[in-house]
């Protein structure tokens, strides 16, 4: 099994593409989910320590009988929750190719066609947001690691003051914004919350306000986070004005797009990203928006140099020697990871596989269903909207005849009984969000399968569901 022979390794590639046929064949059939219990799997599994080795038949078995059926379907069109990409059968075979290689991207010398690679489709991705051609950046495993390394960049920036400096976001950004802070030493307790509008984006007024008067009371701002996309209703931030706030108190402008930023691709949804260009540093994820196996999230810079003097650090074993500069090009210099896996080849083998005009038509689709399925509830007698649909998420809540009359908390903890209702149901799949203290249903499309049809489903499900639940007493 160590060392397979060609005949070998031909079987067991057409039994697993044969496996992967037959599941992407039948998804739309399938349930999103399955009601089951951490038991009802681990009695499935063999606990003992395998000493002896199994036939790749008897792997594949496992995973086929039990793996699958007992995973969230994340690929199926009726997939809501979260912000969840389908993946790619391309990128899925771009995975294999890159375990394959099994190249190992720190620098030129270790892999030097997939590092032309990675900054080949780094220098795309700085196209489509409109970045000069001085900027560049690093793929790395997802927004979160994108948030950290653009936030240590900032500091980096700013003479580091202990105790001292101020990250500024609106009560709407993602919490990996405050955990980067608590992991680089700078302190939770250091970001500083920004009032939101009733469309759910930051304040400017209240920024402002907020770094005036930290200044004041001797504290030392150093960075200002913006949205292209809240995880929680899609929101996108009014990032020129945010820029110049920026510059007035010489802020470093990070723009969290790990959702949102590459709905740029979209023309209907094009301006709202208006002015992303000019920010410092933006995360964005690929493995979500550009339909990706998980792992593959990306940072770009515009001023590259900086992170390279947050992140540069040198070591004999690391000593580049005798290279001309794009030969002695080094991605540890850019980011946190020296150990780097050749995520580059699925983002590249996307963009030449399907094209920029496929990929913006999809992406225009998912905006349309979810503006269909607001429609759909504005429309109705029995929904309601908690949040305007700005990207492709969009906050609900049920609301029949019969809750008219109740508590707002009676409704909220209607709402979520029908949501844990729907999830085990397994026909769609929605999670949640708070919002103004209420809780609401919350979708989000991110799927290329997902059609107008899959959204009218969405609310025959859960009228179906909420049928079989019992009134608030």
């Amino acid at each position: 099994m160590l060392d397979p022979s060609a005949d070998e390794i031909r079987d067991w590639g057409n039994s697993v593409i044969q496996l992967m046929a037959d599941y992407l064949g039948d998804l739309r059939d399938r349930k999103v989910y399955r009601h089951m219990s951490s038991r009802e799997i681990r009695d499935r599994l063999d606990p003992a320590l395998p000493a002896k080795g199994t036939d790749f038949d008897g792997l594949l078995k496992v995973f086929r009988e039990t793996i699958i059926p007992f995973s969230r379907q994340n690929a199926h069109p009726r997939m809501f929750g979260y912000v969840q990409s389908p993946g790619t059968p391309l990128a899925a075979f771009a995975d294999l190719l890159a375990s394959t290689l099994n190249a190992n991207l720190t620098v030129w010398r270790s892999a030097p066609a997939p590092v032309e690679l990675e900054r080949l489709t780094i220098d795309w991705i700085r196209q489509l947001l409109g970045f000069n051609a001085k900027a560049g950046g690093l793929f790395v495993s997802g927004g979160s690691m994108a948030n950290l390394t653009a936030l240590a960049t900032a500091r980096q920036a700013k003479d580091y003051s202990p105790g001292r400096l101020r990250i500024y976001a609106s009560s709407e950004t993602h919490f990996s914004i405050a955990k980067a802070a608590a992991l680089l030493g700078i302190g939770r307790e250091s970001v500083r919350h920004i009032a939101i509008d009733e469309h759910f984006k930051i304040r400017v007024e209240d920024l402002v306000a907020k770094i005036s008067a930290d200044i004041e009371a001797g504290h030392v701002p150093f960075c200002v986070v913006a949205n292209a996309g809240t995880v929680n209703t899609g929101a996108v931030d009014s990032l020129a004005e945010i820029r110049e706030v920026a510059d007035r108190f010489q802020l470093w402008m990070h723009v969290d797009g790990s959702y949102g930023a590459l709905a740029i691709l979209a023309k209907s949804a094009s301006k709202l990203f208006a002015g992303i260009e000019q920010a410092d540093s933006v995360a964005l994820d690929p493995h979500k928006w550009l339909y990706l196996p998980v792992d593959v999230g990306c940072v770009i810079y515009r001023v590259p140099q900086i992170a390279r003097a947050a992140f540069a650090h040198e070591a004999e074993y690391t000593r580049i020697i005798e290279e001309e500069a794009d030969e002695a090009f080094a991605f540890w210099d850019y980011g946190p990871e020296l150990s780097r896996r050749f995520r580059a080849l699925k983002v590249w083998m996307l963009f030449k596989g399907v094209g920029l005009d496929s990929l913006s038509e999809a992406i225009e689709n998912n905006l349309a269903c979810a503006r269909y399925f607001e429609s759909l509830v504005r429309a109705s007698d029995d929904f309601e909207m908690v949040a305007p649909v700005e990207l492709s998420i969009f906050c609900f809540r049920h609301l029949p005849v019969r809750l008219r009359s109740e508590s707002p908390q009676a409704i909220d903890a209607f709402n979520e009984r029908l949501m844990i209702a729907l999830q085990r149901d397994g026909s769609s799949y929605l999670s949640n969000a708070m919002l103004g203290n209420r809780f609401a249903l919350r979708g989000c499309v991110l799927n290329y399968r997902t059609t107008l049809r899959d959204m009218e489903i969405l609310l025959d499900d859960l009228r179906r569901v909420a049928r079989s639940l019992p009134a608030p007493t």
